[in-house]
């Protein structure tokens, strides 16, 4: 579902809700994930573990002018329920994009996926811009919830 400040995407996942968390909550993995591209690795990033965490990542695309980094700031954390962050340019305050990612066991070999890129919290006029939100497609979240699928399955 796209709107005009966020997409959400959802899937059910063969899979068990602790496989799928164990691969959200390990950055080094985002890359295999990232069906828009952009994620060309980690820059600095150990297993998230808690609000405030924070991990970097190597990046690249053309928004940005090629390769940048971004930081990544935990915001929302439940052990095989939630994961979120906020990202932002390296070295910078987030300036209101969020990622979110919401697990439903449903059973002991399915876990329903809900995705959801937010932007409504960006209020930099010139950065919604620049940026062209949403930068990712909600067919590229679908690719994601598929990469994640398989990841979670391997």
């Amino acid at each position: 579902m796209t709107d005009t400040t966020h997409v959400t995407v959802e899937r059910t996942i063969e899979a068990p809700v602790d496989a799928v968390f164990d691969v959200l909550s390990n950055p080094e993995r985002h890359q295999e994930l990232d069906g828009a591209g952009f994620i060309r690795g980690v820059d600095h990033a150990d297993r998230i573990q808690k609000v405030g965490d924070v991990f970097t990542m190597n990046m690249e695309g053309d928004h940005m002018g090629g390769q940048y980094q971004t930081d990544n700031h935990v915001t929302g954390y439940a052990k095989d329920k939630l994961l979120a962050w906020k990202t932002a340019p390296a070295g910078t305050e987030p300036p209101g994009w969020e990622w979110v990612w919401e697990l439903e066991s449903q059973g002991p070999n399915e876990t329903l996926v809900r995705h959801t890129y937010d932007w409504s919290k960006v209020e930099d006029k010139k950065l919604l811009e620049q940026v062209g939100f949403p930068l990712v497609t909600e067919a590229q979240l679908q690719d994601t919830l598929g990469r994640l699928a398989a990841a979670a399955t391997a």
